[in-house]
């Protein structure tokens, strides 16, 4: 029987979580860049060695919620690190501790009762704050045992794991992968031992072209633009995919079709390409700009675009 065990990964946007993910995994399963609020959705990877199988669930970043979708991605992060068999929390320890930090790490003091793994990412970095994470966890802990002891019974706090990790690196995730599989327990495979992801190809798409937004464009627009896969025709070699790329403002149109169109044919170029990396056949995208005001509060839309639970 070989080890099993499903993996919350978490903490504040943009401590490497993703880049964590795609190293462990060994492909890429979950887009990154260095602009806040990246992953979007929650994305599962599958880890599989002889020792057994790690399920892993990349969350969008916890941050300072702005709006509705910001909201719905915050409740996401919360929700999918319930449930876990173990929680891995990163923290970017090339900067000081900041409030989302702090913010899971009391999260981990009060309610989870054990198989927590504390990644400090970056150690390549300098400075590293090691010493100030490990003193803010103290502080956590300090706090939830105050609280705790108003109450009944027992008062217990699990002590993590802290291994630290350079998530841009060839081996860089070894101690981490080693980590979770010694609290991995026996049990049966959750998914055949050739997947890599079960995401859905439409949040594939989606995900592939805003992270080619995001590479172009970094902060200009793209946390107020939205892609919605609407249709996907395919044959053996060939797929025709639709795509709507949704901004808030009629100004905004131009700034994602570029100056002759050369951004949107740059992201539909890259984009492409590495799609037909990952799926094996000749992607041809349609990009279509729409403006729909206030798009980020549009249930219907949102669960389109697969941020409320629903089919896409």
């Amino acid at each position: 029987m070989k080890k099993v065990a499903i993996v919350g990964i978490v903490g504040r946007t943009n401590a490497g979580k993703s880049t964590l993910m795609n190293r462990l995994v060994g492909e890429k399963v979950s887009i990154v860049s260095p602009v806040e609020q990246t992953t979007r959705n929650t994305i599962r990877g599958i880890v599989a060695d002889e020792r057994g199988q790690l399920v892993l669930l990349d969350t969008p970043g916890l941050h300072k919620a702005v709006g509705e979708l910001g909201k719905i991605l915050n409740r996401m992060a919360r929700r999918s690190a319930a449930g876990t068999d173990i929680l891995c929390v990163v923290f970017d320890a090339a900067s000081a501790p900041q409030m989302e930090d702090m913010g899971w790490m009391t999260r981990v003091a009060k309610e989870r009762s054990e198989k927590v793994v504390f990644v400090l990412n970056k150690a390549d970095k300098a400075p590293f704050f090691e010493s100030m994470f490990r003193d803010a966890w103290e502080e956590a802990k300090h706090e939830a045992l105050q609280v705790k002891s108003q109450g009944e019974g027992e008062v217990k706090i699990v002590e993590p794991i802290w291994v630290k990790a350079i998530s841009t690196t060839e081996g860089g995730g070894n101690q981490v992968l080693d980590t979770l599989f010694d609290f991995a327990e026996e049990g049966e495979l959750l998914f055949d031992e050739d997947i890599v992801t079960d995401y859905p190809r439409k949040m594939t798409i989606a995900d592939s072209i805003r992270e080619k937004y995001l590479a172009k464009m970094h902060q200009e627009v793209p946390h107020e633009m939205g892609i919605l896969v609407k249709d996907i025709k395919e044959d053996s070699n060939r797929w025709d995919v639709t795509v709507s790329i949704i901004v808030n403002r009629a100004s905004q149109k131009p700034i994602v079709i570029g100056k002759g169109a050369e951004t949107i044919k740059y992201v539909r170029k890259c984009a492409e390409r590495e799609l037909k990396d990952i799926f094996g056949v000749k992607i041809a995208l349609e990009l279509w700009v729409e403006v729909i005001p206030n798009w980020m509060k549009n249930k219907r839309l949102l669960t389109d675009m697969g941020y409320m639970g629903g089919e896409i």
